[in-house]
């Protein structure tokens, strides 16, 4: 409740300006449809930084900051999507043609050489044949290398030029990868029981967290299953629960056979002071190098990055990180819990882990009030947890 608080602060003072960093990051679906239509109603100028697709539905105009370039849109979030994959289109078009006209341009280059080449040993010939002096023979073969000269100039600099143009137009073209897997080893069968909790409930001052009989909860095959409920409902105290991080005062609590694997919103996963490919190495100890460095490269790890330590990795680099980990484990995960992954990444980074989620054949719970990724991932059920009356997390 705490932005929910500094908004309405902020408001009852009638700023002409608001500015709003995340607003809606941490928050449930009511408080952020709360904050909406207070949004709504503002009079003023809002100048917001977001990435809650919603949210940005809302907006009149969107700026995208891009290496270190501001870029305006017109419209909402959706009207930006569509701008920008239009201009993706042309920028591959443009991509294709200044490629095909680069290579006529060597072509014909090479071609000039040989041309020039095959004329200058004719000529050669024939200047021997007609004997002339060597003054008149040396003017004429210069006069014959400086024309070739000249016409390679030529040829040349259209060759930079179309150089040129495809930098240009592969610069335009953006290296927003998505992430694609296939992951065989996580296939769980459709009747298999993954999970079975009856009456799963846990005791937090005096008082049990969930109310009534507690949570049952049965999964089989590889369902997916977004857990909703407002903050404190114990949405991440139930992933706990299911990892066996916690263990339940009430009820019973029975796991498949296939391993459970928890991302937490803190992705705290990997050892921080080991690099990429040695986290890998102790997750799937029986890869070989080579084969550990081609699935990094599936997760976009480039070059010298598979080498840097957890540490200093970026957000989106630490979630392709935990993912490649988890995912290619011994044994492969068949339960995921994911508690708020979208929280604090980029939209590149959404769009990532959301191929990886759809290219995974297990089950899994994901906690998350971001109705576009859950859309995204293919969710298939929904469980809805009622407000706890104790404190909970």
């Amino acid at each position: 409740e705490v932005v929910t608080l500094g908004l309405a602060a902020q408001l009852l003072r009638r700023p002409d300006v608001l500015l709003l960093d995340e607003p809606t990051n941490n928050l449930d679906s009511v408080a952020r449809q709360r904050l909406y239509d207070e949004l709504d109603r503002y009079p003023g100028t809002l100048l917001l930084i977001s990435h809650d697709r919603a949210l940005l539905d809302r907006m009149d105009s969107i700026a995208e900051l891009r290496d270190g370039d501001i870029q305006f849109y017109g419209g909402n979030f959706t009207a930006y999507q569509d701008a920008v994959a239009e201009a993706q289109r042309a920028a591959v078009d443009e991509m294709r043609n200044a490629e095909s006209q680069l290579k006529l341009q060597k072509r014909q280059m090479q071609q000039a050489r040989e041309r020039a080449a095959r004329r200058s040993g004719t000529a050669a010939r024939n200047v021997k044949d007609a004997g002339l002096p060597k003054i008149v023979a040396g003017k004429l073969k210069r006069d014959a290398q400086e024309s070739a000269a000249r016409a390679d100039e030529v040829h040349a600099r259209r060759v930079d030029d179309a150089k040129a143009r495809l930098d240009a137009a592969e610069r335009a073209v953006r290296d927003d990868d998505v992430i694609a897997l296939d992951l065989p080893n996580t296939e769980v069968p459709a009747g298999r029981t993954v999970l079975a909790a009856t009456g799963l409930n846990i005791r937090r001052g005096g008082r049990t967290l969930f109310a009534d009989n507690g949570i049952d909860l049965h999964i089989r095959g590889p369902e997916r299953i977004a857990l909703a409920g407002r903050n404190g409902a114990g949405k991440s105290t139930l992933l706990k629960m299911i990892n066996g991080d916690l263990q339940p005062d009430i009820g019973t609590l029975t796991r498949g056979g296939g391993r459970i694997a928890y991302l937490s919103q803190r992705l705290d996963l990997l050892d921080e002071q080991r690099s990429v490919l040695e986290n890998l190495m102790a997750w799937a100890p029986t890869l070989s190098i080579t084969r550990r460095r081609h699935l990094l490269a599936q997760f976009l790890f480039q070059d010298n990055r598979i080498e840097l330590p957890v540490s200093v990795l970026s957000g989106g680099e630490r979630l392709r990180a935990t993912l490649a980990c988890v995912l290619y484990a011994e044994p492969a995960p068949h339960l995921l819990l994911l508690d708020e992954p979208t929280n604090n990444l980029d939209l590149v980074s959404v769009a990532q882990l959301e191929s990886a989620l759809n290219a995974y054949r297990g089950a899994f719970i994901v906690v998350s009030h971001d109705e576009r990724f859950l859309d995204a991932i293919g969710i298939e059920r929904r469980m809805t947890l009622p407000r706890c009356a104790s404190e909970c997390s």
